[in-house]
């Protein structure tokens, strides 16, 4: 009797096809959050907050789309760029709330998971080191200040979560590069203020 393979076939077929379409979906929506979110964080350093708010929403819809054509295949639901779009996206929630001086949102509050969620914290220094920048010019040395502990502090936390890179999809890196960009920044608002108050005493030397 000839080895009829069809049945097996029809069957595998449909389930790779459900697999394919739902894969599409979740990539298409990833690159979409990826793009949205990067747009946002741009608004945030342009005061445009209402704009980037819009962005975050549009961002969400499309994150939990993703998330329910993928519910029934984990296998790709936690693929790699899934996680990328959901840890660029809390990376621009978290930037919001900083700049705001709100509360940070949590990963329940995000709907991401807790890998991407950290990572996304970590990268969030990145954006608070240029807003501190942006400070310094327009010579807000308080602000600036606030915002350098705020960077500490978040440091400190990441760093004290001594996990496996398998668990934390790298989390010790992305903390190895905030915590340079913190220091480096502490090396700028040093200056800035020691050159802030040199300047002061020149000008009262010369009254």
């Amino acid at each position: 009797m000839p080895l009829d393979l069809d049945p097996i076939g029809e069957a595998a077929r449909q389930v790779l096809d459900d697999k394919y379409r739902a894969r599409e979906i979740g990539l298409t929506n990833s690159r979409q959050v990826i793009r949205r979110s990067a747009n946002a964080i741009r608004s945030i350093h342009r005061g445009e907050m209402d704009q980037a708010l819009a962005l975050m929403a549009e961002a969400a819809d499309l994150q939990s789309e993703a998330f329910e054509a993928l519910e029934s295949h984990p296998d790709v639901l936690y693929a790699g760029f899934v996680l990328d779009a959901s840890k660029e996206y809390a990376e621009a929630r978290i930037t919001f709330a900083l700049a705001a001086g709100d509360e940070i949102p949590s990963p329940t509050d995000l709907g991401v998971a807790v890998a991407p969620y950290l990572n996304g914290l970590g990268e969030a220094v990145g954006e608070m080191r240029r807003r501190l920048l942006d400070l310094l010019r327009a010579g807000d040395l308080p602000t600036a200040e606030t915002t350098l502990e705020t960077m500490d502090t978040i440091v400190d936390f990441l760093a004290g979560l001594d996990y496996p890179d398998g668990m934390t999809s790298g989390l010790r890196r992305t903390t190895d590069v905030a915590r340079a960009l913190t220091e480096r920044s502490r090396s700028d608002l040093t200056s800035t203020v020691v050159q802030d108050r040199l300047r002061l005493r020149l000008e009262q030397a010369g009254r």
